[in-house]
């Protein structure tokens, strides 16, 4: 069901959108007008093709296709197991030749709350592969990581895959998550290197573990970005803050992981929301600048900017910080929404997309500026190095959340100043998943157009 630019401009006359500008040409979509537990989407464009997009979401692993710019979308078939009852935590990333690559988990029944792996059922990290970017999708899965139902086995969490599409490891795919056991979490990683039909042997990132915990404590949220010079900078949280270990040769072996950015808890209250987290997120200006290069002689891209939420204003902010010597050093962080400092709103589910053309840095939020109850969608927009962010209103129609839950994060992607988002949003219809519980979320995917 499209939602019309007038639908658009009318709710703009609300007290939020007075506050902020509307995104400039703005289109929405809803891709499941029917609710049910969709949240915790991804989104990415097909550099090799960027009329061609893919937005995937959960439960269960779902994706939705446009071959027109984001202008339409159409549900595509085969892509949650038939095995598993249940799959989620999904990621999307378009590899070198154009194919769309989907990541999820899947298992049949989650452990204790938050304490995972106590009582952990059969669960595993997968791909499928689409070779027509996302219309149509491999039938068989390719296996990452899996474990049969066994007393004391791992639960595998929150995967993200990158993709290598330019530099000299073009081709390689790379995934990281969190393992969860009774004792400890740790950071894993994985790579291909023949387009994902098969994955090396899981190694660590982490040196020290984190918490067996989910809500506290626990090494989470992996996520990386690789450099023209095929350097890939992977980071993650731990109970302190951003933490960072960088490969150059291609995933096969990794620096010692450092702390980058001190930050707050990457898990904190939101009223009417039954969770909610920081997770950071890494992009890069891979433009190639002239006469920038390594003590090697191969030029590499321009500044690195990392993204996450806390609250150490006392409401939840989004921050981004840069770095212009290849994440050696970090800048002061930068506050990106701008309504007022200690205001007592929070804004939240932050996620980062730097353009791969233009260098502009984007981020997509939800936020509660008018009285920390409404909840709409907010586009913010760097165009000189993350130094100064200007605001605008995505998704105008504010709901309030009231306990539903809304999954971990937003989705984003940008090219050649378009930017493309994809957000959870809470409506008064009720549905059920397919365990029987009732939800109110449908999935919405936007475009913005800044050319």
């Amino acid at each position: 069901m499209k939602i019309s630019a007038l639908l658009f401009a009318l709710c703009s006359a609300s007290l939020f959108a007075q506050q902020l500008p509307p995104a400039p040409n703005a289109h929405m979509t809803e891709v499941t007008p029917k609710p049910g537990y969709f949240n915790e989407p991804a989104i990415a464009v097909n550099p090799n093709d960027p009329q061609q997009l893919v937005a995937a979401w959960q439960v269960p692993a779902s994706v939705a296709y446009s071959i027109d710019g984001g202008q339409t979308w159409k549900v595509a078939e085969g892509t949650a197991p038939k095995n598993y009852r249940v799959s989620g935590d999904v990621s999307l990333a378009y590899d070198a030749a154009g194919h769309a690559i989907l990541c999820y988990i899947a298992f049949d029944k989650l452990g204790a709350t938050n304490y995972w792996a106590q009582g952990a059922t059969r669960n595993g990290i997968f791909i499928r592969r689409s070779l027509d970017g996302g219309q149509t999708w491999e039938p068989d899965a390719v296996t990452i990581i899996s474990h049969e139902s066994a007393p004391g086995i791992p639960f595998e969490d929150k995967p993200w895959v990158v993709a290598d599409t330019a530099g000299p490891h073009a081709g390689n795919l790379y995934i990281g998550w969190t393992q969860f056991t009774l004792a400890a979490s740790d950071l894993m990683f994985s790579r291909s290197t023949d387009e994902g039909r098969t994955w090396s042997k899981p190694i660590k990132l982490s040196s020290a573990s984190g918490l067996p915990r989910d809500d506290n404590g626990a090494l989470e949220g992996f996520h990386g970005v690789v450099g023209p010079d095929g350097a890939l900078y992977t980071i993650w949280d731990d109970r302190d803050g951003i933490m960072m270990a960088v490969s150059r040769d291609g995933g096969a072996t990794f620096s010692k992981e450092r702390r980058i950015i001190p930050a707050g808890p990457g898990y904190f209250g939101i009223i009417g929301v039954s969770r909610s987290n920081g997770f950071p997120q890494i992009g890069m200006d891979t433009r190639i600048t002239s006469g920038k290069s390594t003590a090697r002689g191969s030029k590499q891209g321009g500044n690195l900017y990392v993204a996450w939420s806390d609250y150490s204003n006392g409401d939840v902010d989004i921050f981004v910080s840069s770095s212009a010597d290849y994440g050696h050093t970090w800048s002061a962080p930068v506050r990106v929404n701008n309504d007022p400092i200690h205001n007592g709103n929070d804004q939240f589910f932050q996620w980062m997309a730097v353009d791969p053309q233009s260098g502009a840095v984007n981020l997509i939020f939800y936020d509660r500026r008018t009285d920390n109850e409404k909840t709409t969608v907010t586009l913010a927009r760097s165009t000189d190095g993350g130094k100064t962010f200007k605001n605008f209103t995505w998704d105008p129609e504010a709901f309030a959340a009231e306990g539903d839950f809304l999954g971990d994060y937003l989705a984003i992607t940008a090219f050649g100043n378009k930017v493309y988002g994809a957000w959870a949003h809470q409506t008064s219809e009720e549905g059920k998943n397919e365990r029987g519980k009732k939800t109110r979320t449908v999935l919405r995917v936007g475009n913005a157009d800044f050319n």
